[in-house]
């Protein structure tokens, strides 16, 4: 499969704008050179708006909205699939207002979506985030759970989520590594998803780290995330070396040693070597003094291997397009994702 992902930093407010400069980079891919092109979480609106006044201006009808006319656009002229991630508008019976945790009133009137656009420039599907950061719970209605698309090879079964997606949905608590829970690994397994896309405006660990390099913390914490997809599974008895876990859950993945855990019924529905291919696709830039993370990926995830693999990673602050080709992508870092794994900012 041949996968191209947009990374850039959009200017908040600025659609027109952010939609000329996705236009530009796109313009050196030629017709059938792709399977699919992803773009980020809201990547032509911005994303950190207060609350629904400030947001309800920039929020899009399905189908017919400003994000759904270019990713069907670039679907037909590139004879490819499309995803991209949009402010939808809600209907009008749809809209409700809110009492949150710290006691705030809001009015729900949009919802943080992506839409799929086919080969042909139709729309396929659309996909709203379930699991809310707190900007989105200013002025967006959750989803109803995660979608699958049934799609042609080389894509097969596509599952789209939306950056805190993959994190514990509330009131839930990740409790430790090896319980999770992981709702979008055990959903994945259960579909038996072939490819699941991630359009992210993930913010930046904080780690310190180079510009011009990937946020190591922010991709090993990604494949952390989906770690009962292919960690080692032992069996009743079987001793194994335990690596160092802490009181927080916390035991990295750049030691080099295989990462284990018990059997659990997360795995159900997958076959013994049957390979999930994660694509996230992340913003750059920062937006209201919050920095994102940039550093889009390519993963590559087995049953019982014991490793992610990161095929490809971009930059932190890096802006461009950049194609991917699996299985003959080369491998970023020959096993997994390098650095400490803390990082948890979704968005």
């Amino acid at each position: 499969m041949r996968v191209a992902v947009v990374q850039f930093a959009p200017k908040i407010g600025h659609v027109q704008e952010n939609i000329r400069r996705a236009q530009a980079l796109c313009e050196r891919l030629r017709p059938n050179s792709v399977d699919l092109v992803c773009l980020p979480e809201m990547i032509f609106t911005g994303y950190v708006f207060p609350d629904a006044a400030s947001i309800s201006p920039y929020l899009e009808e399905p189908r017919t909205g400003p994000t759904s006319r270019f990713c069907s656009e670039l679907a037909a002229r590139l004879h490819c699939y499309v995803v991209a991630g949009y402010p939808e508008r809600l209907l009008p019976d749809e809209i409700e207002r809110v009492k949150l945790e710290d006691g705030r009133e809001v009015e729900r009137v949009g919802a943080n979506a992506a839409a799929l656009y086919g080969p042909d420039g139709a729309f396929v599907g659309e996909y709203r985030k379930t699991n809310l950061y707190e900007t989105d719970m200013t002025w967006a209605k959750p989803g109803t759970g995660f979608t699958t698309f049934p799609l042609p090879p080389p894509l097969g079964p596509l599952t789209l989520a939306i950056c805190m997606d993959l994190n514990t949905q509330p009131p839930a608590a990740w409790t430790s590594l090896r319980t999770g829970p992981y709702e979008l690994a055990a959903y994945c397994a259960a579909q038996r998803t072939r490819v699941l896309v991630l359009v992210n405006a993930w913010l930046d660990s904080g780690d310190g780290g180079r510009e011009d390099e990937p946020d190591w913390r922010t991709l090993d914490y990604w494949a952390l995330r989906l770690r009962p997809l292919w960690a080692r599974v032992v069996k009743e008895g079987e001793e194994v070396e335990e690596d160092g876990e802490d009181e927080d859950g916390d035991d990295g993945m750049s030691g080099g040693e295989e990462d284990v855990e018990r059997p659990q019924t997360v795995e159900e529905g997958r076959e013994p070597d049957e390979e999930l291919v994660v694509v996230v696709c992340n913003r750059a830039g920062t937006e209201n003094g919050i920095t994102f993370a940039g550093s889009s990926s390519l993963f590559s995830l087995r049953p019982n291997s014991g490793k992610p693999r990161l095929l490809h990673a971009m930059k932190r602050q890096q802006e461009g397009v950049e194609v991917w080709e699996y299985p003959n992508a080369v491998s970023a870092n020959d096993g997994n994702a390098d650095g400490e794994q803390h990082g948890h900012n979704g968005s």
